[in-house]
């Protein structure tokens, strides 16, 4: 776009997008939509994706339900008269393959005439240039960096690291599927379960086979590899484990958990106090 323009940025897809103003009205995708809330840019709204339902999903809400900000449904199914109402000048995404928006599809942003931007949440950055990314957005968008931005994460990493120096619990990190059926996840292929692992977390990995992010497999390989911690996965969606080894300890881990050092900070002090408590 033009720099004579008033605002402008470049997505994590190599979009540029650009108004003759700074957008106000935001609306997003809820991870992304929390996320800036948290950064001080509050959403008009936001919209879920394929796994949502028609109610905001707690575990990925953040602070927007305090915050009044209303949910319109899972982004693929959206009334576009309801969005158009919504009167939005910017429309904010993620990305996990660096090519499209997950949970909205393009055209609607362009049949609206309204620039969408998408930013990766994937594992081909760190969870610090996540951060960092989401951070340069809120701040294009007028956003002022709260008081004690970051320092309160790099607390929480000296607290979960110094909780793991004292006790080593092998972790493992899932997402119930049912009775019959659990995903493991690949540490190195989640961005913030491979800064758990920088900060001395033992994460386990489950295994050859296919899947890049998850092995699927029964509960049983859950009881096999014997973790200590169990982090599952707690959105709705999920179901809660049904089968762990005796004396493993359990704590929720969402994730999408919103990409804001506040949110991070938050689960890095949880996990530190199931790793002592």
């Amino acid at each position: 776009m033009s720099g004579a323009q008033a605002w402008g940025f470049t997505d994590d897809r190599g979009a540029e997008r650009g108004a003759d103003r700074v957008p106000r009205r935001v609306v997003a995708y809820v991870r992304a939509g929390a996320a800036l809330h948290d950064l001080g840019v509050t959403p008009v709204a936001v919209y879920g994706s394929g796994h949502d339902g028609g109610v905001l999903d707690p575990a990925k809400g953040g602070g927007l339900a305090a915050a009044g900000v209303p949910y319109v449904g899972p982004g693929r199914a959206l009334d576009e008269e309801r969005l158009r109402e919504l009167r939005p000048d910017l429309i904010v995404d993620v990305t996990y393959d660096g090519k499209s928006p997950y949970a909205l599809d393009e055209a609607v942003a362009e049949r609206l005439g309204v620039p969408l931007v998408a930013l990766s949440v994937g594992n081909e950055l760190s969870l610090a240039a996540i951060l960092d990314r989401f951070g340069v957005l809120a701040a294009t968008l007028g956003a002022a960096p709260p008081i004690g931005f970051g320092a309160d994460l790099g607390a929480a990493e000296i607290v979960l690291r110094e909780a793991v120096g004292r006790r080593e619990l092998t972790v493992l990190a899932l997402s119930g599927a049912g009775r019959d059926q659990v995903h493991l996840a690949r540490p190195q292929a989640w961005p913030e379960l491979a800064r758990l692992a920088e900060l001395g977390v033992r994460l386990l990995d489950p295994g050859p086979g296919p899947g890049a992010n998850w092995l699927t497999a029964d509960w049983g390989r859950v009881v096999e590899l014997g973790p200590g911690l169990v982090l599952f996965d707690s959105r709705e969606h999920a179901t809660p484990p049904y089968e762990v080894p005796v004396g493993a300890r359990l704590t929720p881990w969402n994730p999408e958990t919103p990409p804001s050092p506040a949110a991070y900070a938050r689960f890095f002090r949880d996990l530190a106090h199931a790793h002592t408590g």
